[in-house]
């Protein structure tokens, strides 16, 4: 799992590479420090590359939202591919977020 961050028109772009299981969830927690400490701003996690999402990482994605909300941010999410949306629809993770 590799996540890139980039500062994008006063805002931040995660990119989201390879599979977000369990294990991997625990280092993109700490890789995802600075969209924590950015929680004012929008946020896109661009998922083109990602193939998988554990209930780990749904957990990240969570926390992010529960952050930016408490410090008047956003989080959109892009491009899914259709298994997790599935996740997303099952989960009830599609209501919770702007999803593009």
């Amino acid at each position: 799992m590799e996540i890139k961050i980039n500062e994008e028109n006063g805002g931040y772009v995660a990119e989201f590479n390879g599979r977000l299981d369990t294990p991997a969830a625990i280092s993109a927690q700490q890789n995802m420090t600075p969209l924590m400490e950015n929680a004012d701003k929008e946020i896109t996690l661009d998922c083109t590359n990602l193939e998988y999402i554990s209930s780990s990482g749904l957990r990240l994605f969570l926390a992010l939202r529960k952050e930016t909300s408490l410090k008047g941010g956003k989080v959109i999410i892009k491009n899914i591919n259709d298994e997790i949306k599935k996740v997303f629809m099952m989960t009830g993770f599609f209501n919770l977020f702007e999803i593009v």
